[in-house]
């Protein structure tokens, strides 16, 4: 990021951390972009591209995820450049190396992200005593074993049905990124009654009409392929999981995978975000245009982050659930009834609830 002020505005963020430690091979980057709600909760990222950029505009939509479900939290984040698939020892090394360079950061909480899991967090904790995303056996919710952020994809998908005049009984779903996010959005949504005929991973998209077996593709990642090695269904290159035939789009992957050059290849009703940031400016304006019912990443994907508030402050697996399934679904509709009233974006109205939190809350604060 050339300028480091570039997305500087009255909200944040309030400190860009760089790390280098060259004796363990870390570089990385912690953006704490607003604490006025609280300690700033947000994932730790790691991927071998990953910039600050990514980070300043990341750490934004936790901010706004936070404050529109009500959480006593600000929004952070942070990256880590490396391949999350490396030796899992040396993984550990780097892991633990970041922890030890963030322990004075006590006003950014990790969680996990994309490249980091529970075991990470673990690893986390030991070194700074704060984290969530734990392992069960530490007393955590482990927020992506259980589906926690694919949970509240679902439950805002179904509180805005009503909007679009559309049902979730054979609806059609189609997945970008079948990583945690995207499987378990695809298993919520099965279950009340919609059909994944789509789905795609690094390796290419898989399209069967009649439908794909759910679970045996989870099965099939598990294991360590990919979904290119799934025996049946039509295989495609991967970006052409943008124009299947579909109802519902979900984005489970990397940011901007919409933008201006594909955006008008989709083919659904309702484009629910489970990525952060998966879209940019222009093509989410093109898709609000064409009349595209979307759900913006940090109302239909703060299922995560819920269960992490939840198990911060001492709750059960249960507590999360019901309140991922209140916040998210209430959030929904309300954003979506704002937006009805004043004839905008559903975004707009969703950052105007959020912002105006934000400032009810600085107005409490000294600084």
């Amino acid at each position: 990021m050339h300028d480091p002020f570039r997305f500087a505005d009255a909200l944040g963020p309030a400190k860009i951390v760089h790390i280098h430690v060259p004796s363990a091979g870390l570089k990385a980057a912690v953006v704490i972009d607003n604490v006025a709600c609280g300690p700033a909760i947000g994932g730790v990222r790691m991927a071998p591209d990953v910039t600050t950029e990514e980070c300043v505009r990341l750490a934004r939509a936790m901010t706004l995820k936070n404050a529109a479900a009500g959480l006593p939290h600000g929004g952070g984040k942070s990256v880590i450049f490396g391949d999350p698939r490396m030796d899992p020892d040396d993984k550990q090394r780097l892991i633990r190396a970041f922890a030890c360079a963030i322990r004075c950061l006590d006003e950014y909480i990790p969680g996990p992200d994309m490249g980091t899991d529970e075991t990470c967090m673990a690893w986390v904790h030991d070194e700074t005593g704060r984290s969530v995303g734990l392992p069960r056996v530490l007393g955590g919710i482990p927020l992506d074993e259980i589906g926690a952020t694919g949970f509240g994809i679902a439950a805002s998908i179904e509180a805005a049905l009503p909007f679009c005049d559309s049902q979730l009984k054979g609806a059609r779903v189609a997945v970008q990124g079948f990583g945690a996010v995207g499987q378990h959005a695809a298993r919520f949504l099965a279950e009340k009654g919609a059909v994944l005929v789509a789905a795609a991973d690094s390796s290419g998209t898989l399209v069967g009409t009649d439908g794909l077996d759910i679970p045996d593709l989870i099965a099939t990642k598990r294991e360590g392929g990919s979904l290119m090695d799934y025996p049946a269904g039509e295989k495609l290159d991967r970006d052409a999981i943008v124009g299947v035939d579909c109802d519902i789009w979900i984005p489970a992957a990397r940011p901007d995978v919409l933008h201006a050059g594909n955006v008008g290849r989709l083919k659904a009703k309702i484009v629910a975000q489970g990525a952060n940031i998966p879209a940019t400016p222009e093509a989410e304006a093109a898709l609000h245009a064409r009349g595209l019912l979307v759900l913006p990443d940090f109302i239909a994907n703060a299922g995560g982050v819920i269960c992490a508030a939840t198990e911060y402050h001492g709750g059960n697996e249960a507590m999360a659930f019901a309140a991922i399934a209140e916040k998210i679904g209430r959030n929904t509709r309300a954003m979506l009834e704002h937006a009805t009233r004043a004839d905008i974006a559903p975004r707009a109205a969703a950052i105007a609830m959020a912002e105006a939190r934000i400032r009810e809350a600085s107005a409490a604060r000294r600084w």
